[in-house]
């Protein structure tokens, strides 16, 4: 007997092509790398990178190499690249994933390059100059050395240039131009010494939408690849389509009178006699529990419900109206409900519940548990092949 589902995330991979469309024009010779890091920023990896593949994007990005290999055992065999240096004991897994690999220290290229010459194996490197966002990445000093290390080893390739941009979501603020100016002399450096690569790539969501001139020979959009605005006001960000919906539906249905406490320490509590829905999904799905505190509401029969504190682990309770006309005795059991998403005219995007909750909607969608199914809209408009999904 199959299981029913008490909630599920659905994503719409019409809406991930649509948006890798759009970052595709806007990228215009560069190559387009698909960041699907964190299982797709919540959304499912693999499944987003046949879509972003099958719509233009040419590589892939990830955070960690066990990520990398996932999409390798999926049979995805486009050019992959590793964000952030291998961890040591990583080295293996990147060379098993065939993975590009991102280098800012000496002894990262060391372990790497020791462990590319035992498999007789050649790996394409790219060089991250920390240009000030003050994460990760090698001082400007430093990028000669390390590039001269690398050329220097049989088993490395030079294949690229990188920085990360930390103010780009502001595009009046002028740190994005000053890390621009270093990154141009770093490359202009090393092309004196006869040690350019022949990629240089600076660009994430906010950077493409906000810096055409930032494009160089490859973007790495995120967070806009998935319909959401890396920050308000951008460029382009109203072509951009959300791709993810939160369901769940309604459990049980009750009449609470007013006054009359609800949840854990009785802290719910209605003004009038009221019709309150439970809904099987909590805290340990992902829903921040303050959010019930901070009026969130979901979407019952197209309408705006606010939640009740308080969440619980498994389980949140939804204040849908009073007994009179216009109130909650429409709502029934099965009712869907709509926590991110849209239902008739009204729509809850991952940006409300951050901005209640003092947040950014990465945070939103990357947290949603793995408890909850991933189903996918299949695309319409693109030769996809259905089996590629699970």
């Amino acid at each position: 007997m199959e299981l029913g589902w008490r909630a599920a995330v659905e994503v719409d991979l019409d809406a991930i092509a649509d948006n890798v469309a759009l970052l595709r024009q806007l990228a215009g010779r560069s190559l387009l790398c698909a960041i699907v890091k964190a299982n797709g920023y919540g959304h499912g990896a693999v499944e987003v990178a046949l879509a972003a593949l099958a719509a233009g994007a040419d590589w892939l990005g990830v955070a960690h190499a066990a990520e990398g290999l996932a999409l390798r055992n999926a049979g995805i065999d486009v050019p992959i690249l590793l964000l952030s240096e291998p961890v040591p004991g990583e080295e293996e897994a990147v060379l098993e994933a065939e993975l590009r690999c991102v280098l800012y220290s000496s002894s990262g290229i060391g372990r790497l390059a020791a462990c590319a010459q035992s498999y007789r194996r050649t790996v394409p490197v790219h060089v991250k100059v920390d240009t000030g966002m003050g994460r990760v990445g090698a001082a400007v000093q430093d990028v000669l050395a390390l590039a001269h290390l690398i050329v220097a080893e049989p088993a490395l390739k030079l294949e690229g240039l990188m920085t990360h941009f930390a103010k780009a979501d502001k595009p009046a603020d002028p740190f994005t131009t000053l890390q621009l100016q270093r990154f141009s002399e770093v490359a202009a450096m090393l092309e004196r010494s006869g040690l350019r690569p022949p990629m240089l790539h600076a660009s994430n969501s906010a950077g493409l939408l906000a810096h055409p001139s930032a494009t160089f020979d490859l973007v790495r959009p995120g967070i806009a690849l998935y319909g959401i605005a890396p920050a308000p006001g951008l460029p382009g960000i109203a072509g951009l389509r959300p791709a993810l919906s939160l369901r769940s539906s309604v459990r049980f249905v009750k009449i609470v009178e007013a006054g009359q406490g609800v949840s854990y320490g009785l802290q719910g509590r209605l003004l009038e006699d009221s019709v309150v829905a439970t809904v099987p999904i909590g805290y340990a799905d992902g829903i921040p529990r303050r959010l019930a505190d901070l009026g969130g509401a979901v979407l019952i029969r197209g309408r705006r419900r606010p939640m009740l504190p308080v969440l619980t682990m498994d389980q949140l309770l939804v204040n849908c109206g009073g007994l009179g006309p216009g109130g909650g005795n429409d709502v029934e059991v099965g009712d869907e409900v709509v926590m991110l998403g849209r239902q008739g005219s009204e729509r809850i995007d991952p940006d409300e519940w951050a901005g209640l909750l003092g947040t950014i909607s990465y945070e939103i969608v990357t947290g949603l548990g793995p408890r909850l199914p991933r189903t996918y809209v299949r695309p319409t408009s693109l030769s996809v092949p259905l089996e590629g999904f699970r």
